[in-house]
């Protein structure tokens, strides 16, 4: 594809060549191009005809902060939620959050496309179905340059509702509160708390003793080898 030029144009690459090329003084290219010397010896100087790239070398944006970012892309990497159910659940927590800046983050980043899977499709079957209330939990670490954040999250199963908040510690106390501002945030009734996180069970304990219902119960989901990292569930009033 060749070199698209306005009309007024002196500089093109053929020129930018003819000037590398040549064993010419400044003084001579300059009158014989019509051009400053001063351009005559940048390009002297460059060992490429092309333009260099403008803006900053280093992409940031001009709304988050580096902070802001980690958040976003912890957030992402951890539930691999869409872009508009991005905006919606961190929006809370970063108010100025826009759906453009949340989109420019993500490419910034390289994941503002969802993985896919690869080879061939794999063979459709019935998984099983949850009522809407069924939340997964989990904490995950954020780390910035002031030092180490606790980002807490919920997720729907069914409706795929997203609820974030981050603290400078993770404890029993903090995941109390966290399960007590999503029951207050959602929209309908969280009836049950899956989670393989030993605070976020514990509060899910504190919680389901404090308010004892019919339906409460403990069922180890999986287990790993060693036995020490179960997922459970915790149903609540």
């Amino acid at each position: 594809m060749g070199q698209v030029l306005h009309g007024s144009a002196t500089m093109t690459e053929a020129v930018r060549r003819a000037i590398q090329h040549s064993q010419a003084s400044l003084r001579v290219l300059a009158k014989r191009h019509g051009i400053n010397q001063k351009t005559v010896a940048k390009w002297k100087r460059r060992t490429s005809t092309a333009d260099l790239p403008t803006g900053p070398k280093v992409a940031r944006s001009t709304v988050l902060s580096i902070e802001d970012e980690a958040v976003i892309v912890a957030f992402r990497r951890h539930t691999l939620l869409p872009l508009d159910d991005c905006l919606y659940a961190l929006q809370a927590t970063i108010p100025h959050l826009t759906r453009s800046s949340l989109h420019r983050c993500l490419q910034r980043h390289g994941i503002s496309q969802l993985p896919t899977i690869e080879g061939d499709a794999p063979t459709r079957r019935k998984f099983k179905s949850y009522s809407i209330g069924y939340f997964h939990i989990d904490i995950a670490e954020v780390r910035t340059e002031q030092g180490k954040l606790y980002m807490l999250v919920a997720i729907d199963r069914t409706s795929k509702f997203a609820f974030v908040e981050l603290h400078e510690k993770a404890t029993t106390r903090v995941a109390t509160d966290f399960l007590r501002h999503l029951i207050a945030a959602v929209p309908y009734k969280v009836h049950t708390v899956l989670t393989d996180n030993v605070l976020c069970w514990e509060a899910a304990a504190d919680l389901a003793s404090r308010y004892p219902c019919a339906d409460n119960h403990r069922r180890g989901m999986h287990s790993e080898p060693d036995g020490s990292h179960r997922q459970r569930d915790r149903s609540l009033p």
